[in-house]
C-alpha cells in the first residue's frame, strides 16, 4: 500500500505518523510569514514529515509549478486530513484505489473549514470522525466510516481539536489496513437535505457581543480557544478572553459591566446574567489570570467591557 498525504495543520500531524510506513509523498501548504519580523517557520506537517525521511511538497495552490510533480508519483491511496486547499478533479482521480478524507464532524452535517469552532459555537453534545471518498464537492461524498465523539463540558477548540486528532489518527491506522486486505467499498450517500456548512474564521466574528446570553458568550470563548481568541475591550485597549465559564449569579446591571471580583475572576454582566472570566491578555501583555489582572486595574470594579 503506497498513499500521498495531505495535510498542513498540526490536526494532520497524528495521522501522518500513524501512516509514516505506507507515505511515498506528503503535500503540505507553504508556510506564511508570522510574527512582527515576518519570520518563516516551517509547518508541524512538514517538521514531522523530514524527521521521519518523507519527501515532502509544498505549495501555494496548485497552480504552481511544484504541484506539477504530484504527477511524477504513483500510489494506491489518496489521504487528506486538514490540508487547507480544494484538490483538483485530474488529481483526486491518481490514486489506484481511492482519494479518502477525514473531516471532524459527524458529516454532512458542518461541511467546511471550521467544524470544530462551529460544533462548540452551537453547544453540540457530540461530534465525530467522518471518513469519506473525496469528490470534487467539498465534503460531500460517499461515508466510508463515522464514529461519534463526546463534546465534555470544559472541552474547548483546542483540547477537543486534540482528541479528535489523535482518534482520527488511530481509526485511519485501521481503516487503511482493511482496505489494504479487502479492498475499498462503495459507502453510504449522504443526504445532502441534512447538510449545514461552516466558513473560515475571521477575527472579527470573535469579538464578544455582551448583550448575548452568557451561554453563547462562553461558547464563543471555548470555539474560538488558540485562534482567534474571543477578545474585548477595556478602556480602549483589547483584552483576550481566554477562558470563562456561565456563572450562577443575577444581576440588574448592563450587558458588559464589570460587577465584582473574585479569586476566581472577574465577574461581568451578559444578556441574561453573569460570565465569570477565568483568564485574559491584555494587548501587547502575557496571559495571566483574570484575578491578577484584576487587582492591576484602579477601580475595575463598574467599568464596562465594550
Amino acid at each position: 500500500m503506497t498513499i500521498c498525504f495531505f495535510g498542513s495543520s498540526s490536526f494532520s500531524v497524528p495521522s501522518l505518523y500513524a501512516l509514516r510506513d505506507k507515505i511515498t509523498l506528503v503535500v503540505t501548504k507553504k508556510a506564511k510569514p508570522k510574527g512582527r519580523g515576518y519570520t518563516v517557520d516551517d509547518n508541524e506537517v512538514k517538521k514531522t514529515a523530514l524527521s521521519l525521511g518523507l519527501i515532502v511538497l509544498e505549495i501555494d495552490s496548485f497552480k504552481d509549478e511544484e504541484a506539477n510533480k504530484i504527477e511524477m508519483y504513483e500510489f494506491d491511496l489518496i489521504v487528506t486530513v486538514s490540508f487547507g486547499l480544494i484538490i483538483p478533479e485530474k488529481i483526486l482521480k491518481m490514486p489506484k484505489l481511492a482519494p479518502i478524507n477525514v473531516h471532524p464532524s459527524l458529516l454532512p452535517k458542518y461541511r467546511g473549514p471550521s467544524p470544530i469552532q462551529a460544533t462548540i459555537l452551537n453547544g453540540d453534545k457530540e461530534t465525530g470522525i467522518t471518513i469519506i471518498k473525496m469528490v470534487k464537492k467539498m465534503d460531500a461524498g460517499n461515508i466510508l466510516f463515522q464514529e461519534k465523539v463526546e463534546i465534555r463540558d470544559d472541552d474547548d477548540a483546542i483540547s477537543l481539536g486534540e482528541r479528535l486528532s489523535r482518534r482520527a489518527a488511530e481509526i485511519l491506522k485501521d481503516f487503511v489496513d482493511v482496505i489494504e486486505k479487502e479492498g475499498i467499498k462503495e459507502g453510504i450517500v449522504q443526504d445532502e437535505r441534512l447538510a449545514t456548512y461552516t466558513k473560515m474564521v475571521t477575527k472579527e466574528e470573535a469579538k464578544i457581543d455582551w448583550t448575548k446570553s452568557s451561554y453563547e458568550i462562553v461558547n464563543m470563548v471555548r470555539a474560538y480557544a488558540g485562534w482567534p481568541v474571543a477578545y474585548t475591550y477595556l478602556d480602549g485597549k483589547l483584552l483576550k478572553i481566554h477562558k470563562a465559564r456561565v456563572y450562577n449569579l443575577t444581576t440588574s446591571e448592563n450587558p458588559g459591566k464589570i460587577v465584582l471580583v473574585t479569586r476566581d475572576g472577574i465577574l461581568c454582566a451578559t444578556g441574561d446574567g453573569v460570565v465569570l472570566i477565568n483568564e485574559v491578555q491584555l494587548e501587547n501583555r502575557r496571559k495571566m489570570s483574570a484575578y491578577d489582572f484584576a487587582n492591576g486595574v484602579k477601580g475595575i470594579v463598574g467599568k464596562t467591557l465594550t
